[in-house]
């Protein structure tokens, strides 16, 4: 019986049309009456390729935040530049110097030995710096005087020329005559007494040389120690000083190259203090861009003195066909390759970190960028697209493979 029933009901279920939900095409009634599901809203999507922002704040807002952020902080160092810019410039010499005391340590110096050696080095660079300057700005103020006479020789032929031009004699007279040797040695003056004025922040320099080579001694452990969990800030800290060393490395060379060459052509047109100019050539070689210019205005100056315009105009051509080509052509690429920034980043570095620390900061500026750069972009993966700007990360591996490909291909 229960055989037939079933029988039944099913004959009774072919007689009527399918349920709304079996109908093809269809879907249940009671998906219509589906509860909403839970969770948070899913984002409507943006264009395509396009990612949207997922910051906490606006974009438009982030941006005006971090350039105002920016701003306070350059406005803050640049009023205490009495003591970050000694600071900085003490932190740059540890740093140049501590293959040194590496090296010692591999000999098997000791600790102590080897920190002294360091800080003996360090000290010797800034007082070959500052007596080198202090000594090339005296003798400029010592050698204008001997040129009375041929400046006043000088003077009249230029009034000559300038009345043959169609100015008239007294405004010639009165252009010239505001440009003469006494103007010359003040200006000197006052930046031998900028340099004088310099000397505390030279000793609070040694003074925090001296404390940076006893903690350098012990540094090296503390790193290895506080390295665990930090790697990428520590690694950014690591870039800085490779990048720091190498910098320096060709901006010596270079700045040795030009100095040989300034000299000998000096020596060769027979303008007064050669070696001295040459030397302050090479000082200027490690302010980028446009150290070139600083280190040429005496020798051109007392080659005016001497020999009149034709010299003058010989000094200043050499200068700028040696000078400009290798200072301001070939040693930026070569120092943008060397340390990871664009030549374009090199000369605005001048101009910003001379703007905060002050004269220092033109020697300073390529480090303190590249500090920059290696703590806020290089480690950081969300703003390694500003590497397009100011130039690729170093990786001591890839340069190692380079250099070895580039031996490999001359040998072949």
């Amino acid at each position: 019986m229960t055989q037939a029933r079933e029988e039944q009901d099913g004959t009774a279920r072919a007689g009527r049309p399918p349920p709304p939900h079996e109908r093809a095409g269809t879907t249940p009634a009671a998906d219509t009456h589906a509860e909403p599901a839970t969770g948070p809203a899913t984002p409507p999507a943006g264009p395509v390729g396009r990612p949207s922002w997922s910051g906490p704040l606006p974009r438009g807002l982030t941006i005006v935040l971090t350039v105002a952020g920016v701003v306070v902080v350059a406005a803050g160092m640049r009023a205490v530049p009495g003591i970050l810019g000694p600071v900085f410039l003490a932190l740059v010499l540890a740093v140049l110097v501590d293959p040194l005391r590496a090296l010692l340590r591999r000999k098997g110096v000791s600790r102590g030995l080897a920190s002294v050696a360091a800080f003996l080095a360090a000290l010797l660079i800034v007082l070959g710096l500052v007596v080198s300057t202090v000594f090339g700005i005296i003798r400029f103020i010592q050698l204008i005087p001997q040129y009375a006479d041929q400046w006043t020789a000088t003077l009249d032929q230029v009034t000559s020329w300038l009345a043959g031009l169609g100015l008239s004699s007294t405004d010639a007279s009165t252009l010239v005559q505001q440009i003469d040797p006494s103007t010359i040695a003040s200006v000197a003056e006052s930046l031998l007494s900028g340099v004088s004025g310099a000397v505390s922040g030279t000793l609070f320099t040694i003074v925090l040389l001296i404390f940076l080579a006893v903690d350098g001694a012990i540094f090296p452990e503390r790193f290895a120690a506080a390295r665990t969990g930090h790697e990428v800030a520590f690694d950014g800290l690591r870039t800085f000083a490779s990048g720091t060393r190498r910098y320096f490395g060709v901006a010596t060379i270079f700045g040795a190259v030009v100095a040989v060459l300034d000299t000998a052509a000096l020596l060769i047109l027979g303008v007064p203090a050669a070696s001295l100019w040459g030397l302050l050539a090479f000082v200027t070689n490690y302010i980028p861009n446009v150290g070139f210019i600083i280190g040429l205005i005496p020798p051109t100056f007392l080659a005016f003195l001497q020999g009149g315009p034709g010299l003058a105009i010989a000094v200043l051509v050499i200068y700028c066909a040696l000078n400009f080509v290798i200072q301001s052509v070939l040693q930026p690429k070569f120092v943008g390759d060397a340390v990871g920034l664009t030549t374009t980043m090199s000369f605005l570095s001048l101009i910003i970190w001379t703007f905060i620390l002050g004269p220092i900061g033109a020697i300073l500026a390529i480090p303190a960028s590249l500090l920059v750069k290696g703590l806020l972009v290089d480690i950081d993966p969300q703003a390694r697209w500003l590497q397009l700007f100011l130039g690729d990360a170093y990786d001591p591996a890839a340069d190692r493979a380079r250099k070895a490909a580039k031996k490999a291909a001359k040998k072949a």
